[in-house]
């Protein structure tokens, strides 16, 4: 009951502009605030009167030593946001729309979509994959804006980045609602601290029903018990692609005006100790050919000058001397030069080449370091190794396990949420993530870098506790049409799922249904959902606890068919192997022995020949009949990871993707 109470009393305010706070004034000092406990008590004598005044002193006395000892203060032209999302809500959009009406661009500037995905994998996928910077100027302000990947698999992104900003833009899809990821990022926020405004996004759909979005978004705040001050948010309605914003849905501004004003008013200004010692903690790096390696942070303390030598420390008193060679900030959509940079700003640094995330730039004699950046543990695990096929080194640069090495451990500088060990063998390592998207993207750089190599199936890392197995639970949220529900429901059960809710998606006749279920389950469910819904379900995961062993897992229901011979296909043996199965080769492709080359029918592995050549007689009484062959199927890389089996590898070169049988488990059998 106290539950609607609450829901019903913020819902309103929720929506409306929120007044400052009865504690400034006009010039927006901070007065003190008497508790509200000495505030309700009625002195009714004088002794109790001097009792009261001699405690709201006590309470003067106290803020007054605490601000004399922090020795704060706080930078009124500058905010720091970072702007969170569950993916496909629009973030990326959102900034685009605010730096158009910056006037970041020039009027005749042609200026493509989603210009803050500047990565190439970024652009096909149409999703953000790392973290990025930026920065406008409204009204004498300069908004440092960070732009955050959306994708649970990434995770680690936004949780490094939070320690640069003092406040965070909480976008949310006017007709989906808080979805999983939206409770894992305004999660991570509130555990900062940080100060969050509510944008509804795509308010302009037809289906929208903000009223519902904002009360979900509301009880969401109430589930990670956020403070009180955190639960009375600022909501701003916006259409992102349309450039419009408005603090009512129905009444939207023709610019993002009502956005800016709301940043302004709501987001803190950074608290800094202008003369203390100096201390910025590396949150990203980035590299280029020309300056070397860029550290990216906010600065807390002092004030950072170029060609300043400086002390590179952690918190376990690793220090060493650098100097800064070349200095940067932030300003519209790229980096200028400056002589210095002041407390609560953030900017790039040069010079300091092995330069780590999570490490302090101090003062060279009296600095210390700043807590370093913690990020959740990865929970699913994958093999990779050295290219053992016969096909080696045609098509690739680097195969040697030397090269693998290397780049796997140079990953690590940068992906703090990756972690790699050696493996069995000195040519073959594990790589541990936050889920097959997170590795799946390592590999589709290093094989557009030039690597070779294989990868083994997808394993989750289980823990064990007091004797007892645990392993990954993820809540995955299926929106799926009411006529295509029986199928999903009865696929999820078969891989230990546990209904947690359902409830109808608005009115397009959708259905959300959430369970709780082990990684295990999750790998290779994305495409048989797709199957079992005819393409219109959408699947999202995000890491939710460790739990007990759900026991064992179905596998795969159909073999593979594996080439018997190495050489080159011919239509005539592809047509009689069509009627085993599937197919992914195509006549005069080259195959090798133990090659997977398209899916059984039955359970069960089978070795066909799909070289083989028709046998040339002098008889020319049988006309030549044509051959048809079926399309031969096309897996993508992520298709391939979740496909193969346990004595399966995937093969990646820079131009081909292929699956095989492991030469080492099949010799064991």
């Amino acid at each position: 009951m106290q539950m609607q109470t609450l829901a019903l009393r913020a819902g309103p305010s929720a929506r409306r502009p929120t007044p400052p706070p009865a504690n400034l004034t006009a010039s927006g000092r901070c007065l003190l605030q008497v508790p509200r406990s000495l505030r309700r008590r009625r002195p009714r004598s004088l002794r109790a009167f001097a009792s009261l005044e001699q405690e709201v002193k006590e309470v003067a006395g106290s803020a007054a030593t605490s601000a004399g000892k922090s020795n704060q203060a706080t930078r009124r032209d500058v905010r720091n946001i970072a702007i969170v999302a569950h993916v496909d809500h629009g973030k990326t959009t959102l900034v685009d729309s605010m730096l158009r009406q910056a006037k970041v661009f020039r009027d005749n500037q042609v200026v493509q979509e989603r210009i803050m995905d500047s990565n190439d994998l970024e652009r096909e996928r149409g999703i953000t994959i790392l973290s990025k910077n930026t920065s406008i100027t409204y009204k004498g302000t300069k908004i440092n804006i960070i732009d955050t990947p959306g994708h649970s698999d990434f995770g680690g992104e936004v949780e490094r980045v939070l320690n640069m900003v003092e406040g965070v833009l909480l976008v949310v899809d006017s007709v989906e609602g808080p979805m999983p990821q939206t409770r894992f990022v305004l999660k991570k926020a509130l555990e900062f601290g940080h100060a969050v405004v509510v944008v509804v996004n795509k308010i302009d759909r037809p289906t929208a029903r903000p009223e519902f979005v904002v009360n979900s978004t509301f009880e969401l705040f109430i589930e990670l018990n956020a403070t009180d001050e955190q639960c009375d948010f600022q909501t701003v309605y916006a259409s992102g692609i349309k450039g419009k914003a408005g603090l009512s849905p129905d009444n939207l501004a023709d610019d993002l005006g009502p956005l800016f004003e709301a940043i302004l008013r709501c987001i803190p200004e950074p608290r800094i100790e202008k003369d203390g010692a100096l201390q910025m903690l590396v949150s990203n790096t980035e590299y280029d050919e020309h300056k070397g390696r860029i550290a990216i942070g906010r600065l807390h303390a002092g004030e950072l000058q170029r060609a300043m030598e400086v002390k590179v420390c952690t918190p376990d008193d690793a220090c060493r001397v650098g100097k800064i060679s070349e200095l940067f900030v932030y300003q519209n959509f790229g980096r200028v030069p400056v002589e210095s940079v002041s407390a609560g700003d953030i900017c790039a640094v040069c010079g300091i080449s092995d330069i780590m995330i999570g490490e302090t730039i101090a003062d060279k004699v009296t600095g210390t370091p700043l807590p370093t950046i913690k990020v959740e543990e990865p929970t699913v695990r994958m093999s990779f190794s050295i290219n053992t096929s016969p096909f080696v080194g045609r098509e690739g640069k680097y195969v040697t396990s030397r090269n693998l090495r290397d780049r796997l451990y140079r990953e690590l500088e940068r992906n703090l949420a990756m972690k790699v060990e050696d493996g069995e063998t000195a040519d073959t390592f594990l790589v541990s993530g936050r889920g097959t998207l997170h590795l799946t993207i390592l590999i589709e750089n290093m094989r557009r870098e030039g690597y070779e190599f294989m990868i083994g199936p997808p394993k989750v890392i289980n823990k064990t506790v007091d004797g007892k197995v645990l392993e990954p639970y993820e809540i995955a949220a299926v929106e799926v049409p009411e006529e295509y529900m029986g199928s999903v429901v009865e696929l999820l059960g078969k891989r230990r799922g546990q209904m947690v809710n359902m409830e109808a998606s608005g009115p397009e006749g959708t259905t959300l249904l959430k369970y709780k279920i082990p990684t295990r389950g999750l790998i290779g469910l994305r495409n048989a959902i797709l199957t079992a819904s005819r393409g219109r379900a959408i699947l999202n995961t995000i890491f939710d606890s460790y739990g007990p062993w759900a026991g064992e897992l179905g596998s795969r229901d159909q073999g593979s068919l594996v080439a018997f011979e190495d050489g080159s296909t011919t239509s005539y043996a592809l047509l009689n192997a069509q009627e085993r199965g599937l197919l992914f080769v195509q006549p005069g492709q080259d195959v090798y022995k133990g090659q997977i080359v398209g899916i059984h029918q039955r359970p069960g592995d089978l070795a066909i020949n799909v070289c083989k050549k028709k046998a040339a007689t002098n008889v020319r009484s049988n006309k030549e009949t044509t051959v048809v062959l079926d399309e031969a199927l096309c897996y993508s890389l992520d298709d391939c990871i979740e496909f193969i089996q346990e004595d399966e590898l995937v093969e990646v070169t820079p131009a081909s993707i292929r699956m095989c049988k492991n030469p080492k488990i099949s010799k064991k059998k």
